[in-house]
């Protein structure tokens, strides 16, 4: 997406990073990038392990980004060919099984470490087996924390790794100084405690916790694989001289034509040329019912093709494909930051040296006021500090419930392009709806055929059929739509089409017409009571009446009207059921405006009003401190959508409101609306548990661990179980957000 900024162009482009291990990280990197000349902007997401930054490729390009983060221990993967993806999936597989690896041996030897540090501490030379089990536990198993740690200490910064490497570090070493010198203790008549068993069970919970977290952060990034899923890998090209082969789908070319067999998926965006079939476009649109598609129809990738077969021509491949843009849209909102992710990495950044900090004063305090054992509780409470602060509940609290959030709405058929709409979407207090194809169908149609008494035949209607056939008018597709089951074509002589009346001909030597009441009236022609009288009560109604006669009077009237769609009515009583006001603006006549109104239940609307009163009518309400919403279809709604603080596109609308619009129903479904907005409230409501319980963790789990319920009632935080709790903080947080998916 292009945007101006600092008046040069500039670029937003996403890009994977590599080696982040906890939210401090993605704030290091955050800062880094932020600060390169040339960057306008950069937010990391550590949930999708993603930055999305914009920057000005004049100044600065993603090789020279790639080098700034390298600087400072992380990676960024800025080639943009499949293969550079399918490497980041493999390098993610591969850390994953490292860690699974790394984390059975880790339980495996913590299990009989923690059994002895409990239970056999009497036994003789037990210090040495407890060295025995741990060094490898923390030095081999635990090794990346040491590693990250001092990547991070070169470049005078502090990540979730130095607090795990401090705590276990300090436990490690001053417990081997116990097991060597132990009469240094007993020559001041204290005795030489090992805590082996504290520093290699906390890297084994560490390390489970993240293990955990990997997996549950995998299942919120489902809704991305499952679109990805619905794109095949192969397609079947057809050559000239009609003889077929398979290719791979990357190496499909604008122009190719391609075969589609029953059952497959099609592979790119296209026209059909021949054949014909029914396409389940549902995963798209989320219309269950599939559509024909023939000769000259446009057939979209990753929709599945049913019983027929068909051949069509490429004209969208790679990342132009729709099914590829709404991936991107996806990826993009799922990698966005809302708003109250900026607060929430303000502390991410100062949190670690603040923990560190209060580490240290417990140290000291225990040290200076502990009495004897002052010094082996100072640097116990140290360690507990050290271990039970953690970032990453804090850091996963938000972005793994826009993920899921975003993801949901993709199943759903609501695409949602950035976390702040979906996080705004909850206060809305106003939706302002357009008329054509948003409430109603945006095609007129036949409502109702009256005929007069005795003229209705097989024959008349098959000259009305052919008559309206040779219209050239909007309105007279309608008639021929509604009559097509039900009328054949006749032969018609002297056709002649009356401009803003309708259209007159002969049939077997004798005048027809078919047109407005003036063309009626014109040739002098009898109106049935019966006609008149319903022709009136469908004008008032504003529907549209078309007369038919033949040369002497009329036969029969038609209502048409641009029909209400049928979930209109139930989106808008649900929208109001939640409390939100509902208006209506449309360009069309005062009359036409009351009765859609009506029928769907909006008590408010204004007709006649051009895009420039759209855009004024969303400020009006603004002003009153409403946050408004605007749903539209056209490019006469793009105004109004850009001013709006939340706007929705219906999907078979114009790419231009399309483009516009923070959030697309992928269908014409007006209740998409309503779900989206209980998408958001839920979405948000999430946001808040996981925030709550990530900051009482923290505001609780501190002061415990430092000591300050000891005076009181004697407790102090083992730091095994402080470990346990700090894996099951990050946990507790994704597995919440996972349960977003599940709510209806």
């Amino acid at each position: 997406m292009m945007k101006t900024a600092s008046s040069a162009l500039s670029i937003q482009k996403q890009f994977p990073v590599l080696d982040m291990t906890c939210a401090a990280c993605a704030v290091s990197v955050e800062s880094i990038l932020s600060g390169q000349p040339g960057v306008v902007s950069a937010a990391v997401n550590f949930a999708t392990q993603n930055v999305q930054v914009e920057y000005m490729p004049a100044i600065i390009t993603p090789a020279s980004m790639k080098q700034a983060l390298q600087s400072i221990g992380y990676d960024l993967v800025v080639e943009e060919t499949a293969e550079a993806r399918e490497e980041v999936e493999q390098i993610h597989l591969r850390r994953y099984d490292d860690l699974r690896r790394r984390t059975i041996w880790a339980v495996a030897l913590a299990i009989p470490l923690g059994i002895l540090g409990m239970f056999f501490m009497d036994l003789p030379y037990v210090e040495y087996i407890l060295w025995a089990l741990a060094t490898p536990l923390v030095l081999w198993l635990g090794r990346s924390f040491f590693v990250n740690a001092w990547k991070q200490a070169r470049h005078r910064s502090a990540n979730m790794d130095t607090l795990v490497a401090l705590s276990t570090g300090i436990a490690y070493i001053f417990s081997v100084f116990n097991t060597l010198f132990p009469e240094f203790w007993h020559s001041r008549g204290l005795h030489a405690h090992v805590y082996f068993e504290a520093a290699g069970i906390v890297i084994a919970f560490i390390l489970l916790g993240k293990l955990l977290e990997e997996r549950a952060k995998s299942n919120t990034s489902s809704a991305i694989k499952k679109l990805m899923g619905l794109q095949p890998k192969t397609v079947t090209i057809v050559h000239e001289g009609g003889h077929t082969m398979e290719i791979p789908v990357a190496q499909v070319n604008i122009g190719d034509v391609l075969l589609v067999k029953p059952g497959e998926k099609v592979p790119v965006d296209g026209t059909v040329q021949s054949g014909s079939s029914y396409v389940d476009e549902s995963m798209l649109s989320g219309e269950p019912v599939p559509v024909p598609r023939g000769a000259g129809d446009r057939v979209l990738a990753g929709t599945i093709n049913q019983k027929g077969s068909f051949q069509f021509r490429a004209e969208k491949v790679g990342g132009d494909t729709l099914l590829a843009q709404i991936i991107r849209m996806v990826q993009e909102a799922q990698g966005s930051k809302a708003p109250v992710q900026k607060l929430v990495d303000r502390i991410a950044g100062v949190f670690v040296p603040v923990v560190i900090g209060i580490a240290l004063a417990a140290f000291g305090a225990w040290w200076i006021f502990g009495g004897e054992n002052g010094l082996t509780q100072g640097l116990l409470a140290l360690v507990t500090v050290l271990v039970i602060a953690c970032p990453c509940a804090l850091g996963l609290a938000t972005p793994t419930a826009i993920m899921v959030g975003v993801g949901k709405g993709a199943e759903q058929g609501i695409l949602i392009k950035d976390a702040e709409s979906l996080e705004l979407a909850h206060r809305i207090q106003a939706v302002v709806l357009d008329k054509t194809g948003t409430i109603t169908a945006g095609k007129p149609a036949v409502e109702a055929l009256l005929w007069a008494a005795g003229s209705e035949s097989g024959e008349w209607k098959n000259v009305l059929f052919s008559l309206e056939k040779n219209s050239e008018h909007p309105l007279a597709e309608a008639v021929t739509t509604y009559l097509q089951d039900q009328a054949t074509p006749v032969g018609l002589d002297n056709v002649e089409s009356l401009t803003g009346k309708g259209i007159r001909a002969e049939y077997q030597g004798r005048k027809v017409f078919a047109g407005n009441r003036a063309l009626m009236q014109e040739n002098q022609l009898i109106l049935a009571e019966a006609l008149e009288q319903q022709a009136g009560v469908w004008e008032n109604e504003a529907k549209t009446v078309i007369w038919f006669a033949n040369h002497h009077e009329a036969l029969a009237i038609a209502a048409i009207a641009d029909p209400v769609k049928s979930d209109s009515i139930q989106a808008v009583q649900e929208l109001q059921r939640m409390g939100i006001e509902v208006y209506l603006l449309t360009g069309d006549n005062r009359q036409t405006a009351a009765a859609v109104a009506a029928q769907v239940g909006i008590g408010q609307f204004r007709a006649e009003v051009l895009p420039a009163d759209k855009d004024n009518f969303v400020q009006e309400l603004q002003r009153q401190g409403k946050v408004v919403a605007m749903v539209g279809d056209g490019i006469n709604d793009s105004q109004a959508l850009a001013r709006a603080d939340v706007s929705i596109a219906m999907g078979k609308g114009s790419d231009i409101a399309m483009d516009v619009a923070k959030m697309t129903l992928m269908s014409s479904d007006l209740s998409k609306i309503p779900a989206a907005i209980r998408l958001s409230r839920h979405t948000v409501t999430t946001i808040r548990q996981n925030l709550f319980w990530a900051f009482i963790y923290n505001v609780i789990g501190i002061p415990v661990a430092a000591g300050v319920l000891f005076p009181i009632n004697g407790f102090l935080l083992n730091p095994m179980i402080a470990g346990a709790a700090m894996a099951l903080s990050s946990v507790s947080v994704v597995s919440n957000s996972l349960r977003l998916k599940w709510r209806k």
